[in-house]
């Protein structure tokens, strides 16, 4: 089996290497190449630019950028210290690119029968999470039975407006317009107003594994 070319930083005439065939190092490759793009581009940095704050050629660069070639930890340091930034930069999994506005009229929204329960989703549904943020509101004297989630979850719930008794398992517990709970989603567990008005909460739900 071939192995990736690994650039040093003493390279500076570089043939068209091929891209890494191992599967590991074609990840990390790829993900460099995004993250170099990424953080060159967040600096209005050209490859020219680039070259001369970090002492790294150009040619370099540009097939480190192209995903042709994996720098070596001496080209990539030299890199991270051109962009000001820690060599860990260069593998973050990044899903969105830093921002990502949720206009509220486009939300998800699961809404229960007869519009008791709304859950709102604060979150972008189409990337990869292990945590994910919603808005809750209930109706007075309304509830939601909740079935449990995989083993593992939790939920962390904050009370915006109004009061909510939250159940799990044959445990109940009252919470009044700021207080907060912790739990263990992976068992029975419902949520419920016994109030006149409407009760808004907020709540964040942890899995122990990333959701695609």
């Amino acid at each position: 089996m071939s192995t990736p070319s690994y650039l040093d930083s003493s390279d500076e005439s570089l043939p068209d290497t091929p891209a890494p065939s191992n599967a590991d190092d074609d990840a990390i490759g790829a993900r460099v190449a995004q993250n170099l793009q990424r953080l060159r581009n967040k600096r209005y940095l050209s490859m020219d630019g680039l070259a001369r704050l970090s002492g790294v050629s150009r040619a370099m660069l540009a097939q480190i950028e192209s995903g042709r070639s994996v720098p070596s930890i001496k080209v990539l340091c030299k890199i991270a210290k051109g962009l000001k930034v820690s060599v860990a930069a260069f593998l973050e999994h990044r899903d969105f690119e830093g921002v990502a506005v949720l206009p509220a009229q486009q939300s998800k929204r699961l809404v229960s029968a007869g519009g008791v329960f709304v859950s709102r989703a604060l979150f972008p549904f189409d990337v990869a999470r292990q945590a994910e943020f919603y808005e809750l509101r209930i109706s007075p004297l309304g509830e939601e039975r909740a079935e449990e989630h995989g083993p593992g979850t939790q939920e962390n719930l904050v009370v915006a407006q109004g009061v909510l008794e939250i159940s799990v398992n044959e445990d109940r517990y009252l919470l009044a317009t700021g207080d907060s709970i912790l739990f263990y989603a992976d068992q029975p567990h419902r949520y419920r107003n016994p109030a006149d008005s409407e009760a808004v909460a907020y709540l964040v739900m942890t899995y122990p594994e990333r959701q695609d």
